[in-house]
């Protein structure tokens, strides 16, 4: 196994949702695939049911129609008010940033089906609760951003996106998935083109920090 030379800490804040920079040509080993998975089965889930599945597609004509919906599903968000193309359109500082970002949702949008693995934790959860849900989500969403941690030490890149879910019965139609089985997000993960990802831009800590009160 190849790993970066990362320490914790760059691990934690370089790996980055990746669209543009990765690498459509290059095969991904399915052995590396099941190391980042092995890697996220040690994440924390409730009452440690470890009520996760993940499901792994190489098949290029699944890939393809996967792709297809996730196409859709952006070309309506896109269309959308909220899209991030246009989200802070008039701050100098974000507008661009999120200008950028809505390029690169358009760029993974036409490519989907073309990324080389596509991954889909799942949860499972026949009926979902009224209310509070984090609880439930709480079982699987540290699993799935622990097999992105473990993809970007190992050369690989992924993107969380969620927007398939638009067309969630579709695409579990398509692969066969039990009724009970509820689709977290889609993952696609390839090798990248240069690995010299940098941390992002965030908001000031000392604007978002707030102890013991509000």
């Amino acid at each position: 196994m190849t790993t970066l030379d990362l320490s914790p800490d760059e691990l934690l804040t370089t790996t980055r949702t990746v669209r543009k920079r990765l690498d459509l040509e290059k095969p991904v080993p399915a052995e590396l695939i099941r190391e980042c998975i092995e890697v996220a089965l040690q994440a924390p889930s409730g009452s440690n049911r470890q009520t996760w599945h993940w499901l792994v597609i190489t098949d290029a004509e699944k890939r393809a129609a996967i792709g297809e919906y996730y196409r859709l599903a952006v070309e309506k968000y896109l269309a959308g008010s909220g899209a991030a193309g246009k989200l802070y359109a008039d701050d100098p500082v974000r507008g661009p940033i999120q200008r950028r970002i809505g390029d690169g949702v358009a760029y993974l949008g036409e490519r989907m089906g073309q990324v080389p693995v596509l991954v889909i934790p799942c949860l499972e959860a026949k009926n979902l609760p009224a209310g509070n849900q984090a609880g439930l989500w709480g079982s699987i969403l540290p699993s799935a951003w622990s097999y992105c941690l473990a993809a970007r030490a190992r050369g690989l890149g992924t993107a969380w996106t969620t927007l398939h879910l638009n067309y969630e019965q579709e695409v579990g139609e398509l692969l066969g998935l039990p009724e009970d089985i509820r689709q977290t997000a889609l993952i696609p993960t390839a090798y990248t083109i240069g690995t010299d990802f940098k941390p992002a831009a965030r908001q000031p800590l000392d604007g978002i920090l707030h102890l013991d009160t509000w």
